[in-house]
């Protein structure tokens, strides 16, 4: 998309295996943000010979990663990609269509395996369960929790996200849909990641991420607001949502 201003923020611990491959396929106009989050392999030294600009957060967890890197991108939209390699960036452009267009205010990206290894079997099957539980919470009909994302900086400010560990994912999509926003997804590659993964990629990262979803998914059934708990929703939400300047509401599909 010729002229899009967008900011990729990628959590990083340990990657300068990857970045070369994750910031070389990034969309001409497209910035990388590398959140350093304790790397002792040089990946911001790699990062910043490949271009991106480098973020340190010295406090450990994802969504403190995730929250250096709103804190730091100064660009209408901000997208989340994996540092590893394991998803194209070349395929944000369609999500980024979806929230410039006025369709949603949250695209996502819903992984789909390109090779036997890419995604773990005991994280695949925590994620179902995670996403059945969300469906629950939201009406939402999202199939996966994965971390290719894209919203307007200044909707994603406005949620006020305060997890930090792995939960802040789940906290995007129920804050998204407490404030009465569209959400939908679309199927994006999933290949085997360079490197070990630090979070799904063993079992104790796994149980660990489970935890803390579930803390959330408890949290917000016990206090989101009746009505937005109680509406039927489609694939993507039937509230209002935030116009941009110069924008004109678009009809939701039934």
């Amino acid at each position: 998309m010729v002229g899009m201003s967008v900011d990729v923020i990628l959590p990083c611990l340990d990657e300068a295996d990857a970045l070369p491959t994750v910031i070389g396929r990034l969309p001409d106009g497209y910035r990388a943000i590398v959140v350093d989050n304790g790397s002792t392999d040089g990946s911001a030294d790699v990062a910043r010979a490949h271009g991106a600009l480098v973020v340190t957060e010295p406090r450990k967890g994802f969504g403190s990663a995730c929250a250096a890197g709103v804190s730091a991108a100064t660009a209408e939209f901000v997208a989340f990609c994996d540092a590893d390699a394991s998803m194209d960036p070349a395929e944000l452009p369609a999500l980024v269509e979806r929230v410039a267009s006025g369709r949603v205010e949250l695209a996502l990206g819903r992984r789909v395996p390109t090779s036997r290894g890419a995604w773990a079997p005991h994280a695949r099957f925590a994620n179902r369960v995670l996403a059945v539980l969300m469906r629950r919470a939201t009406g939402y009909r999202l199939t996966d929790l994965g971390p290719m994302r894209v919203m307007r900086r200044e909707d994603l400010v406005a949620l006020d996200l305060q997890d930090r560990r792995s939960g802040y994912p789940l906290e995007m999509v129920l804050a998204v849909h407490a404030a009465g926003w569209r959400v939908d997804e679309s199927d994006i590659g999933y290949a085997q990641r360079i490197g070990d993964s630090k979070v799904t990629g063993t079992l104790r990262g796994t149980v660990n991420a489970v935890r803390d979803m579930s803390r959330l998914l408890r949290t917000y059934r016990a206090s989101a607001p009746r009505a937005a708990r109680e509406a039927q929703l489609d694939p993507v939400a039937s509230a209002p949502a935030p116009q941009a300047a110069g924008s004109q509401p678009e009809e939701v599909r039934s």
